[in-house]
């Protein structure tokens, strides 16, 4: 009787087992799937809060199309695209930046937000001239950075030394991060490109370069 009772335990042991790792299975196979598109349904929605404006502008001929302010809004980028390949449209640009550059607490926001996103657009090589490891935020832990420049004559902590200017992106939005001085003997350059080091920051850890993964 005794061993009956404990085989109908162990056989409903193995049922609930089973039940849960089929569960544990759906919920790790659906959480990506719900999760990523929870993100980009929350951003599409402050996407739209962002151009109503334009749905107000648009007319009576967007107003039979669905999301029409977002498709004009991508309309307007690649005209301006295309626009701004053109001398005339140059000009003005220049002539805008250069009454901005005039403002004193606008200029310093809209140069620093202008030197960010141009470091972070693929035509851009001189920005982020190599990734290093640093160790950041303490001694013994280690983050990644971009070397972007030789930290100034003038501005050095002190003349015995050579520093470089380094930018510390934080996870997961890498537009905001720490600007550290460091000597050359405190980083270490890291052979992976800028794309690869933006998914491994962005991913905290999950996304790894393809060649470095280890093939079983």
């Amino acid at each position: 009787m005794k061993t009956q009772i404990k085989l109908a335990g162990n056989f409903l042991k193995s049922i609930v087992r089973s039940c849960w790792l089929l569960f544990l299975n759906g919920l790790l196979t659906l959480l990506p799937v719900v999760i990523t598109f929870s993100i980009f349904s929350f951003v599409f929605k402050l996407m739209k809060g962002w151009l109503a404006p334009l749905q107000r502008i648009s007319g009576p001929i967007f107003s039979y199309i669905p999301h029409a302010e977002i498709i004009l809004a991508l309309a307007i980028i690649f005209i301006s695209g295309v626009l701004f390949k053109s001398l005339i449209a140059r000009s003005f640009v220049d002539i805008f930046e250069y009454f901005v550059k005039r403002m004193p607490l606008v200029r310093t926001v809209y140069t620093g937000v202008k030197q960010l996103v141009h470091a972070f657009s693929p035509s851009d090589h001189n920005s982020f001239q190599q990734i290093v490891l640093v160790e950041f935020p303490r001694t013994g832990i280690y983050s990644i950075g971009f070397l972007t420049s030789q930290v100034a004559q003038e501005i050095k902590p002190d003349n015995n030394h050579d520093y470089f200017n380094i930018f510390i992106p934080t996870t997961p939005n890498p537009t905001t991060g720490y600007f550290v001085m460091v000597k050359r003997e405190d980083y270490k350059i890291i052979d992976i490109t800028t794309q690869e080091a933006m998914a491994l920051i962005i991913s905290g850890g999950i996304v790894q370069p393809n060649r470095f993964t280890i093939k079983s």
